[in-house]
């Protein structure tokens, strides 16, 4: 039997309406839908591999670059920009333009976006971090290593690394992130559309589906693959390039750990460049596939051009012509004109208002998920941040592949009607609640600092005498489980080296009490322990919220008329975008700055947050989302309201059919 791929005929002989044998004509590899979903799928691929990378590389970038966190939220979701303003136009140009050169276009200015985003590591000189500490040869200011007399004291290195990092590279790092965002986000916009309708357009009905849920399994794990990259790169050192290995003497453990954020936006624009080369071959329209043509030279045959194969019949028994798509006869400006009539009347419609209402809040939940999970497991759990991303790319985002493809399956298998997909949906969301409460619950608060928290806890006075830096951050944690900022701020006065001229303990600590050393780096919240549980709820609600995906895109597909379909796709994205991708994470970014209790600096100038009040950030940031679901689940309860409602009104109405019905294609 023929393979899913169908059998190919090159070189076989075909009969014609005749009944005389002619040689089939060898047709080239970009004569083929297959060759073209395979391509398409490879650039879904990589294009949503820079943007998951992206996102997987916030906090790094942040920390990088001394970003609060609703800066960082404005630059994930800065790519929305130029794919809100620009979408609606793909709804006109549809067939009328050579969609294959289009994707080619818009791909190779996302891979000139994703090299635009890793030039601020190339403008920028080597990342400083206070505390350098380097036995024998001191190359870089090393004051508030340990505690220092006053006759020690030389402010002048301080103030000429001052002067060699306010460059003018450093200040536009920021913009050229979001500029390089803007230009990705534009880039996209006719990638997946195109591709979508190219695809239907040429090829066979019996094989569309399979081809369609090829292209939505590549968009579905493109984003799991930037997160496992981003967990990759942030292994190594961000200026590996620029030092040698003997002069780096951080650890991915130390607070202060900068990892090579800028490396998978190398990797990622070359891999879109490769794929987006093969579409500037591909033909504006190409013929059906071999199968679609064979089942209508058969139609024709049998004299049976009529009924219900007549929408798929040529009118020419020639199959190697496609049939041209019809043009729609709106000039541009009428469209523009007519879009937002169209967007009214369909707003108005409470169904398709509700459902969408849902899909929102859902996106909002994704965006601060997306965007802000990784940092959150990093600071409550005390984990690194590449483990933290792992988590993500590797659990939640394959669990929520998972349950779109099941979500779709129990709704054909059930053959559920419009009121049973609201059902499952209102059902699906209610088990999430429940799933996503307890994640409130589980975590520490914030480890003993001394000066910072609890506030007004500890004292500053035994270092005064030590002159330590406002600036100074690096953390070691006391013998009595005390943290301090650095070990300048213990009281410190010595240091023991270990290999590689590490310092493995500080002594003499007059500020630690006790036994009177400490040990680098953080003493951590505690709560390594409970990564596991919240993990394992984690994953169950991105699971089960995934599950009403599918139901709910049928539900818009099956409450609006056929000739404004397309038109409620458009709209639908349009208000993910500026409700929910567009805001969501400069709302997320807000809400954990508000949770900083101590804040960076560097040179007078305000950096990223140093420490965060963790019971805030956890009760702030998962009752957030906690908010969405519940938004989610009001909407979908309201719908099962107005359909049970509806029903009930058709039902007492002679000759009603009882309600909309969602019919399998």
């Amino acid at each position: 039997p023929p393979s899913l791929w169908g059998q190919s005929n090159m070189g076989a002989e075909e009969p014609n309406p005749t009944g005389s044998q002619r040689p089939a004509r060898r047709r080239s590899l970009f004569n083929s839908i297959k060759f073209f979903v395979l391509c398409h799928s490879l650039l879904q691929l990589a294009q949503l591999l820079v943007s998951g990378y992206m996102k997987s590389s916030i906090s790094t970038i942040e920390r990088r670059y001394g970003l609060s966190s609703q800066k960082s939220g404005m630059l994930a979701a800065f790519n929305e920009v130029g794919n809100t303003v620009l979408i609606i136009f793909v709804s006109f140009f549809g067939s009328r333009v050579h969609r294959p050169r289009f994707i080619g276009g818009g791909a190779l200015l996302a891979c000139l976006a994703s090299l635009l985003m890793a030039l601020p590591h190339f403008l920028s000189g080597p990342y400083e971090y206070t505390d350098h500490i380097s036995h024998g040869k001191a190359s870089i200011d090393n004051r508030s290593a340990v505690c220092q007399s006053e006759s020690n004291l030389n402010i002048k290195p301080t103030n000429q690394s001052c002067s060699q990092q306010d460059n003018p590279a450093q200040h536009v790092a920021y913009p050229l992130l979001l500029l390089g965002q803007l230009l990705l986000g534009i880039g996209v916009v006719p990638i997946q559309p195109f591709g979508i309708s190219y695809i239907d357009d040429h090829a066979s009905k019996r094989n569309s589906p399979l081809y369609l849920g090829l292209l939505l399994a590549a968009t579905a794990i493109g984003p799991a693959f930037g997160f496992i990259t981003g967990s990759i790169m942030q292994r190594f050192y961000v200026d590996f390039d620029k030092v040698s290995k003997d002069h780096i003497h951080l650890t991915p453990k130390d607070l202060r750990w900068v990892g090579a954020w800028w490396l998978g936006f190398l990797v990622a624009s070359c891999l879109i460049f490769i794929t987006a080369l093969p579409y500037f071959f591909f033909p504006r329209s190409m013929p059906k596939e071999s199968f679609e043509c064979k089942q209508k030279q058969q139609v024709l045959a049998r004299g049976q051009g009529v009924g219900e194969d007549a929408d798929d019949v040529e009118s020419s028994p020639d199959c190697t012509k496609q049939r041209p798509d019809p043009i729609q006869e709106l000039s541009l400006l009428q469209f523009l004109k007519s879009f937002p009539h169209v967007a009214l009347r369909m707003m108005r419609t409470p169904i398709y208002l509700l459902v969408i209402l849902a899909q929102v809040n859902q996106a909002a939940l994704l965006a601060g998920l997306a965007t802000f999970m990784a940092k959150f497991i990093e600071k409550q759990f005390n984990r690194t941040a590449s483990l933290s991303t792992m988590m993500i790319g590797g659990v939640c985002i394959p669990l929520a592949v998972v349950g779109t493809v099941l979500g779709g399956v129990v709704m054909r298998r059930l053959n559920l009607s419009l009121n049973g997909a609201s059902k499952l949906c209102a059902g699906a969301i209610f088990v999430c609640l429940f799933s996503s409460l307890p994640l409130l619950l589980i975590g520490c608060s914030t480890q003993t600092v001394d000066g910072v928290f609890p506030p007004g806890s500890g004292s500053l006075s035994c270092s005064a005498s030590c002159h330590c830096p406002e600036e100074a951050f690096n953390p070691v944690c006391g013998s009595n489980r005390v943290e301090f900022r650095s070990p300048c701020h213990a009281g410190c006065n010595n240091i023991q080296f270990g290999p590689h001229n590490q310092p493995i303990n500080f002594t003499d600590c007059k500020c630690v009490g006790g036994l009177g050393f400490a040990s680098p780096g953080t003493c951590g919240s505690g709560c390594s322990h409970l990564l596991l549980p919240f993990m394992v709820l984690l994953a169950i609600t991105s699971f089960v919220t995934s599950f009403t995906q599918t139901p709910s895109f049928m539900m818009i597909l099956r409450t609006v008329p056929a000739e404004d379909k397309s038109f409620a796709v458009g709209v639908q994205y349009m208000m993910f975008r500026v409700l929910a991708f567009l805001p969501g994470p400069v709302l997320y970014g807000s809400v954990i700055d508000t949770t900083c209790i101590l804040w960076g600096k560097k040179c007078g100038q305000q950096t990223s947050c140093l420490y965060y009040n963790l019971d805030q950030f956890r009760s702030r940031f998962l009752g957030l989302m906690a908010v969405f679901v519940g938004g989610a689940l009001l909407s979908f309860l309201l719908t099962v309201r107005v359909l049970h409602r509806g029903a009930k009104e058709n039902a007492s109405t002679p000759g009603s059919k009882g309600g909309y019905e969602l019919v399998n294609e």
